[in-house]
C-alpha cells in the first residue's frame, strides 16, 4: 500500500520521459513523491535546478536557462508542476494564479470515508514557519489566510476513499490541513493526523491536472499527470479522471 512502500528519496535528473508538455514559454514536469521543488535546508538539488539543467542540455545553453518557479508542491506530494521558461511567461502565469484562472484537480486517498461524499471547505490557515505545520480554523482569525476547496468521493476500495478535490486557493498544505480537519487526514501523512508515516516518505496526494489559457499564445491549454506506478495507486486507475 501507499503508506507502506519502503522507498528512499531518490535524487535522479530530470529526462524526456519527465515532461508532460513545453513550449517557448512554459515547461510542466510529472514530480515524483520526494522531490523538493526549491532549495531548502536539506541542501539536496531542487527540482528547479534539474530543470534548469535540462533545459540548459537539451537546448546548448552554456550560460544556463532562466526558469521561474510558478507554484510548488511539498515535497511528499506526486504530479504537475509548471515552471516559466521566460520572464514575461512567469508574470503572466503569477497574475492568473493570482486572480484564480487556473483550474487545479487533485486525487487524495483517505482512510475514512467523507460524510457528505461531495462538500465545499472554507477554513481560514495559520502556518506555523518554525514548525512547518498549518493549523486550520473554522472562523475568521486574525492573521488568518482564508482558503477553500471542493471534494468529491470517487470510489472506495478496500476501505480506502478516493477524492477528487479541487482546490481555490493555493495555500501551504492546504488540502492536507484541510481534509485533516474534516477527520479525514491522507494516507501516510502523519504530520496532519494520519496514524502512521510512510516509509517511503510519500503521500497519497498527487496533482493530477491544470486548466488555464496559455499566457502568451492566448488558447487553453489542459495538461495532465499520470498517476504514479507504486502498486497502490494503480488499484484505483478505473476511477481516476
Amino acid at each position: 500500500m501507499c503508506a507502506r512502500v519502503n522507498i528512499k528519496y531518490h535524487n535522479k535528473d530530470i529526462t524526456e520521459a519527465d515532461v508532460l508538455y513545453e513550449d517557448n514559454h512554459l515547461i510542466a514536469i510529472n514530480k515524483r513523491a520526494g522531490d523538493i521543488v526549491q532549495t531548502d535546508e536539506t541542501g539536496d538539488e531542487p527540482l528547479e535546478e534539474k530543470v534548469k539543467k535540462y533545459i540548459a542540455q537539451k537546448y546548448n545553453k552554456p550560460n544556463g536557462a532562466f526558469l521561474g518557479v510558478v507554484h510548488r508542491l511539498d515535497r511528499p506530494v506526486s504530479g504537475l508542476i509548471l515552471f516559466a521558461k521566460t520572464s514575461k511567461a512567469l508574470d503572466r502565469m503569477n497574475a492568473l494564479f493570482k486572480s484564480r484562472e487556473i483550474k487545479k484537480t487533485y486525487y487524495a486517498v483517505v482512510r475514512k470515508r467523507p460524510e457528505p461524499p461531495e462538500d465545499t471547505i472554507v477554513s481560514w490557515l495559520v502556518k506555523n514557519p518554525q514548525k512547518n505545520v498549518t493549523r486550520a480554523y473554522e472562523i475568521e482569525v486574525g492573521n488568518g489566510q482564508r482558503s477553500e476547496l471542493s471534494y468529491k468521493l470517487v470510489g472506495e476500495l478496500e476501505g480506502y476513499s478516493l477524492l477528487e478535490v479541487n482546490p481555490v486557493t493555493g495555500r501551504s498544505h492546504q488540502i492536507r490541513v484541510q481534509l485533516s480537519s474534516i477527520g479525514c487526514p491522507i494516507v501516510g501523512d502523519n504530520k496532519y493526523g494520519y496514524p502512521r508515516g510512510s516509509l517511503r516518505k510519500s503521500i497519497c496526494l498527487h496533482a493530477r491536472r491544470l486548466q488555464f489559457i496559455h499566457p502568451i499564445k492566448k488558447e487553453p491549454v489542459e495538461i495532465v499527470a499520470p498517476m504514479p506506478k507504486d502498486g497502490f495507486w494503480e488499484k484505483f486507475e478505473g476511477m481516476i479522471k
